[in-house]
């Protein structure tokens, strides 16, 4: 399984769906979730008190305990999930291991409606967890000398097609093996780190009541034999260790639902993991362009202040005294020297001539020929 809520959200959100329209409505809908449980919806409008839901998982198991049928014990749990609400069809729809009966009149309003809803919504997570549970009770604590099946090997148990996971007895426990597979490099490493980390947080004496856990990057001796393809793994092998007080009342029920969502709770912690350092990235990268921005507008403000006198004075060294004068005076020579040359003005085409020189008359001290006569 590859959730962590026992309720599955689609098939909640339809069956409210068609409890809360005030008329109604023709479903029938198919759909899939997590890769291996399928469920199909069927309400019509020639039959609006029943709702039909059929649904199946992909499993499979090695061994002598092969539970690929639901057992008559499932269905008396199932039944009683809201007794007068829900019938068992027999034979279910083809393609499915269950199809169900809601009676829609049947189920109370206000908000135990929402709660027996809900409750339906968990017949997959129910059908898995007994499962499993029957595994658990066939396989004896007491009697070290029965063998967990006929050929003594591993039960392999098959929830998901990727993410199967084996289970044998060892004297005074049973363990569960997790073989972990990850497709990103990233998330290889974060698994690893995290797997190892669990293992030291559980060698604690404050969790000395939960399963004991190891890792190894090789199987355990106990898997020889099996497919090489199940034992091919990037990240190593979890192994839990059950005894007999995990398996108590209330406790199996627990120990079965974590089993079963241990790859789920391990791919939550990654992606909470890789959320987390992303965040870290990206306000490290933001603190980083503000310390930049505020240097360089620290830069910009004193070079407002300062920089123009600074740079005069590096650029423009201002003589003192006579220096200061001939300065000036090779200066003034310059410039009077560039005025004798002729001026060259371009863009003048639209007055008929083009690239036409323009010489400055040059002025002399001496006095002119030329006299001038005052008009009255």
């Amino acid at each position: 399984m590859a959730y962590l809520e026992r309720a599955s959200p689609s098939l909640k959100e339809t069956l409210l769906k068609i409890y809360r329209a005030e008329k109604p409505i023709e479903v029938d809908q198919h759909f899939h979730e997590f890769g291996s449980i399928q469920y199909h919806i069927k309400y019509s409008v020639s039959n609006p008190s029943i709702v039909h839901v059929s649904t199946s998982t992909l499993l499979e198991t090695q061994g002598a305990v092969t539970l690929k049928e639901i057992s008559s014990q499932t269905y008396e749990v199932i039944k009683n999930i809201a007794v007068g609400v829900i019938d068992i069809v027999d034979p279910p729809r083809l393609g499915f291991q269950l199809t169900i009966g809601i009676h829609l009149d049947n189920i109370p309003r206000g908000k135990e409606a929402i709660k027996i809803i809900t409750k339906i919504s968990e017949i997959q997570a129910i059908i898995l967890s007994n499962q499993l549970k029957e595994m658990l009770r066939h396989l004896n604590f007491q009697d070290d000398s029965r063998p967990i099946n006929n050929n003594n090997r591993p039960i392999k148990i098959i929830y998901h097609p990727s993410e199967p996971f084996y289970v044998f007895k060892q004297p005074d426990k049973i363990t569960a093996v997790f073989p972990m597979n990850f497709k990103d490099n990233s998330d290889v490493v974060i698994a690893t780190s995290f797997l190892q980390e669990l293992v030291e947080v559980g060698s604690q004496k404050e969790m000395g009541k939960a399963p004991q856990c190891s890792w190894s990057p090789i199987p355990p001796l106990q898997l020889r034999g099996e497919p090489v393809q199940d034992l091919t793994t990037n990240s190593g092998f979890v192994s839990f260790d059950i005894t007999s007080r995990h398996v108590e009342g209330k406790r199996l029920d627990k120990t079965v639902w974590n089993l079963l969502n241990f790859y789920a709770y391990v791919k939550y912690h990654i992606k909470c993991s890789r959320g987390y350092i992303q965040r870290r990235m990206r306000k490290r990268m933001d603190s980083l362009v503000k310390l930049l921005n505020n240097t360089s507008l620290e830069e910009e403000a004193a070079q407002n202040e300062n920089g123009r006198c600074k740079y005069v004075r590096e650029f423009v060294k201002v003589p003192k005294g006579k220096l200061m004068m001939k300065q000036r005076c090779k200066e003034m020579t310059r410039r009077v020297k560039i005025s004798k040359f002729r001026i060259k003005i371009n863009g003048c085409a639209r007055f008929r001539f083009n690239q036409r020189w323009i010489s400055f008359p040059k002025f002399s001290s001496k006095p002119s020929n030329k006299s001038y006569t005052k008009l009255d």
